[in-house]
């Protein structure tokens, strides 16, 4: 079954906050303090969110101290809590809770923690160095937005806690992830093949793996996890193993997604993802498919372009998520494109993004050369659309092409 242009797949992440975690990651300059951090953050989601301030406790070893107040009419009227408030307890039960009603029991002003109005409270880190954050809310905000992105929050800060008590060794999971990955792109009879993945640290979200699946049949995934560097780079890793265990058992590749989608939700945070594709192409040109929430890849035919769309949402924040096949057809002369979003993302002159119209017309613009080339033309027009700045993102590539017979 040929692939829909206009079809779209539902997705359970916020509009306009998909890339919140890559910019809570670029508002932290190296060796920054955790409550500067979090000033920081707040300015950042301040608008976004409709916050208008933010009171941090500090852990100490009776109750949580007041350790710093940012916006602009946020007064704490107590300075140090104690755990036994419903208000404390419901944010450490939850680790995010959101206060909208003044009749509820916990609601935050009627224990001095704030003002008036509605609220939300985070906990972050680890006992006994924990943050408590009472964000005050300004008329305007939405509860899904401030639910997903306090808990993306959440996970961001708690990274950044044990950063600056612990340190973390990326060199060691730079080793591990190197050993997952593939050197070298596999052999299809009538098909090339060319990858290339470029992350922005030591380790990246980013990734693609090929399995061998018979002789006239190959496997080939792509990913991206939100982020980059090591919390990314764990997931990724966990991805790559839990795709190759199932497909391994010869499991249909919907159940893989759905079995895979329930452990990463049992064993991440609620707002880490994953977006992924994953094919399985025949000697013949026959495709079959699951996109998991991730960029559509682009099928290049004469007569038109294909967005590979079906299959589900992203893998990580709901519990439950069923996937669909998709089919489609690799005749001669046709090119498979994907991609993750650091080359669509990438910025040039007055923030402008290089998208997916300057994607396509390289493509067609480069009809019938080998996948190695139009995989280097790609990488070096979106490089070049940033002025050779260092990429903002782990950027990803996968040429696939049919030459013609």
């Amino acid at each position: 079954m040929e692939e829909s242009l206009a079809r779209s797949e539902p997705s359970s992440i916020p509009q306009g906050l998909h890339g919140l975690f890559n910019r809570l990651e670029r508002h932290r300059p190296d060796g920054q303090q955790t409550d500067d951090f979090i000033e920081e953050v707040f300015h950042t989601l301040k608008e976004d969110l409709r916050l208008l301030g933010v009171l941090v406790y500090g852990e100490r070893r009776d109750g949580f101290e007041l350790r710093k107040s940012v916006g602009e009419g946020v007064e704490a009227l107590a300075e140090f809590l104690q755990t036994t408030w419903p208000s404390v307890g419901l944010v450490l039960r939850h680790r995010v809770y959101i206060f909208a009603d003044p009749e509820e029991p916990g609601y935050p002003p009627a224990f001095g923690i704030l003002p008036g109005g509605p609220s939300a409270g985070v906990v972050v880190g680890r006992r006994p160095h924990r943050r408590l954050l009472f964000f005050a809310l300004d008329r305007g905000w939405e509860r899904e937005r401030v639910d997903f992105a306090l808990n993306v929050l959440r996970a961001a800060l708690g990274l950044h806690v044990l950063e600056e008590r612990v340190g973390l060794s990326f060199r060691q999971v730079a080793e591990i992830q190197d050993g997952l990955l593939r050197e070298a792109a596999p052999r299809l009879p009538g098909f090339d093949i060319a990858y290339r993945s470029l992350p922005v640290e030591e380790v990246g979200g980013d990734f693609c793996d090929f399995v061998h699946v018979a002789e006239d049949l190959v496997g080939f995934a792509i990913g991206d996890a939100c982020g980059h560097g090591l919390p990314a780079a764990l997931m990724v890793r966990d991805i790559v193993t839990g795709l190759r265990m199932g497909l391994e058992k010869h499991l249909r590749m919907e159940y893989v997604f759905s079995k895979l989608n329930r452990v990463i939700h049992r064993s991440n945070p609620s707002s880490r993802y994953v977006s992924v594709f994953y094919g399985e192409l025949e000697s013949n040109g026959n495709l079959a498919y699951v996109n998991a929430g991730h960029q559509p890849p682009l099928l290049f035919r004469r007569d038109r372009i294909l967005e590979l769309r079906t299959g589900g949402t992203v893998i990580g924040p709901l519990p439950h998520v069923s996937f669909r096949r998709g089919h489609v057809l690799l005749d001669p002369g046709s090119v498979l494109v994907l991609l993750t979003d650091g080359i669509v993302d990438r910025r040039g002159p007055g923030e402008v993004y290089f998208e997916e119209e300057r994607l396509k017309r390289i493509v067609q613009e480069s009809h019938g050369a080998p996948a190695g080339h139009l995989l280097d033309r790609i990488l070096d027009a979106a490089f070049a659309h940033g002025e050779g700045r260092p990429w903002e993102d782990d950027v990803t590539v996968m040429v696939i092409r049919r030459p013609e017979e």
